[in-house]
């Protein structure tokens, strides 16, 4: 925090302050996942009373706020289970925007008047929220169109609102063992990259064009189409899906769809997202899913996407696939892969037991009981607690799979989703290990590369041999850092003896008769104590700075 920014976000520092203080008190920190237990957190009425408070307080703190909540709602590795149940309802609606306001926008971002690109265009809003609300109109050519149109002022509020969030992260990850163990700056930065993405509705429309792509091939599912020429960085046109939020359909009006079919088939395309594309729909709870007339699912609002790299897919599809098969060694290995080891001791032989615990536990209940996005997120909880740092993709697809299960059970009572998740994650693994013609052509080339290179490199190896010079290395640890340490104990130490030698000639000195005293001590022994004291502090002040470069290092 800069001093000319200071007054600007004076209030905002008071407001975060106050809330720290309130909800930093509570026992937060103790059901953040890192206990030694892995049962889930009793939801007693005092714990569900503090949670239901936050989500309250960081409503009145607006926009950025209520995004944070939602992001927080995803880690099952920070936030006990009532804490996660309340982040995830926070309401992110308030009062609609006046109309005139929206035509202004809409005309600014387009570059022409309301009327001449939406000849009908209702006033009132289908849906608001706290970054934008969605009106429903008509384009000149006949289309049935939702138009998504950002609050005026929301964008600059939500940056200042960052620049605060980002010091106040820093200074506890540099100040308190906490922040540095959960890694504050981490999180807010993955914060940071979500909202400001979710403020560019361009990126939006981008995510709507590929998840379209991804449901091509499944005809029961339905993507709203994006208007790229009606569409800016604050108006996102789509197409309109008329339907109702699937948990507000009756059981009466769920006999006339084919509910297994649709549970089926959303499963099917979520896991395809998330082990094949590595891109998915991270936000898929019962109001971004709709049940239209004709017996289709339509997903509506990818403002909150997330990506799964490469490497972390493989490593997923084996975890999935060991968690429903109940092997908790090969469950355990695959969790520690995905992990990262924070400074510190990690307790492996309590992470291999709670591990073993969460999956016999899950043994217990039947195919239909089982919820494999409780037992995902379960398992982010056990790697905390071990004191291992789980990717935070980890926690969004555990919250993805849960919502899912919600959805699915609503349309088919019947489904097992970890005997989906098995199946498809065999299917995909089966995939990944069959070779790929890419796979092929880079192995032959680097077979190439070597055959081509093997003779000149026998030829070196046999040189060195026969000349008496072949040596081997081993680099198991920094000589030269080790050598510089040595270095500077060694010269502490000498500094230290010279010192001390100063001071006892000084003080025999000091027995000595001459006319020249300074202070009623004589001269040169006043003048020895004197290089012997500044010499002293010197020592002192360089090992206080020395020290902490190297701790900081």
């Amino acid at each position: 925090m800069t001093a000319s920014s200071a007054p600007t976000h004076l209030r905002r520092y008071a407001e975060i302050g106050r809330l720290l203080i309130k909800h930093g008190r509570s026992d937060l920190v103790r059901q953040a996942g890192l206990d030694t237990t892995l049962a889930r957190d009793a939801e007693t009425p005092a714990t569900r009373a503090e949670a239901d408070e936050l989500a309250a307080d960081l409503e009145r703190l607006g926009p950025t706020f209520i995004k944070l909540g939602q992001l927080l709602s995803t880690r099952a590795d920070l936030l006990p289970a009532p804490y996660l149940d309340a982040l995830a309802r926070l309401q992110d609606s308030l009062e609609p925007v006046p109309f005139e306001e929206i035509r202004q926008t809409v005309e600014e971002e387009l570059c022409v008047r309301l009327p001449r690109i939406f000849p009908e265009f209702d006033e009132l809003p289908l849906a608001t929220a706290s970054i934008g609300q969605v009106h429903r109109a008509v384009t000149r050519d006949g289309a049935r169109v939702a138009v998504k149109v950002q609050r005026p002022g929301v964008r600059q509020q939500v940056f200042n609102d960052l620049e605060v969030l980002e010091s106040i992260a820093e200074r506890l990850e540099r100040h308190t063992r906490t922040g540095s163990l959960l890694g504050f700056t981490d999180i807010l930065a993955q914060f940071r990259r979500s909202l400001i993405g979710e403020l560019d509705y361009r990126r939006e429309a981008a995510h709507l064009t590929r998840l379209s792509e991804i449901a091509a091939g499944y005809p029961a599912l339905i993507v709203p189409r994006p208007f790229d020429d009606l569409t800016s960085g604050r108006v996102l046109t789509m197409d309109y899906i008329a339907g109702q939020k699937i948990t507000a359909v009756s059981p009466v009006a769920l006999l006339d769809v084919d509910g297994a079919g649709l549970a089926r088939a959303l499963f099917d395309l979520y896991l395809d997202q998330i082990l094949v594309e590595g891109f998915f729909h991270a936000d898929p709870h019962p109001g971004n899913l709709i049940l239209t007339p004709d017996g289709r699912i339509g997903i509506i609002d990818l403002g909150m996407v997330a990506r799964v790299p490469p490497a972390l897919r493989d490593q997923l599809i084996r975890l999935l696939v060991a968690l429903s098969d109940g092997r908790s060694d090969d469950v355990a290995k695959s969790a520690r892969s995905m992990c990262e080891s924070p400074p510190g001791e990690v307790d492996e032989r309590s992470f291999d037991a709670d591990i073993a615990e969460l999956v016999d536990r899950a043994g217990d209940n039947t195919l239909e009981q089982l919820d494999v996005g409780h037992v995902v997120l379960d398992l982010t909880r056990a790697c905390a607690a071990a004191g291992l740092r789980p990717p935070p993709e980890l926690s969004m697809v555990g919250k993805a799979l849960l919502n899912l299960d919600m959805v699915a059970r609503k349309l088919d009572p019947q489904i097992a989703p970890v005997e989906v998740v098995r199946e498809r994650g065999m299917v995909l693994l089966g995939q990944a290990s069959r070779p790929t013609l890419s796979g092929m052509v880079s192995a032959a080339m680097d077979a190439k590369e070597f055959a081509e290179k093997l003779p000149g490199r026998v030829n070196r190896v046999m040189d060195v041999l026969s000349d008496g010079r072949f040596e081997i290395k081993v680099d198991a640890f920094d000589e030269g850092e080790l050598l510089r340490g040595l270095h500077r104990v060694a010269n502490r130490m000498a500094t230290g003896l010279i010192l001390a030698a100063l001071i006892i000639g000084a003080a025999l000195l000091t027995r000595v008769h001459t006319s020249a005293r300074v202070a009623g001590y004589p001269a040169l022994a006043f003048v020895v104590f004197l290089i012997a004291a500044v010499g002293g502090a010197y020592l002192l002040i360089s090992i206080v700075l020395g020290d902490r470069r190297i701790r900081r290092r």
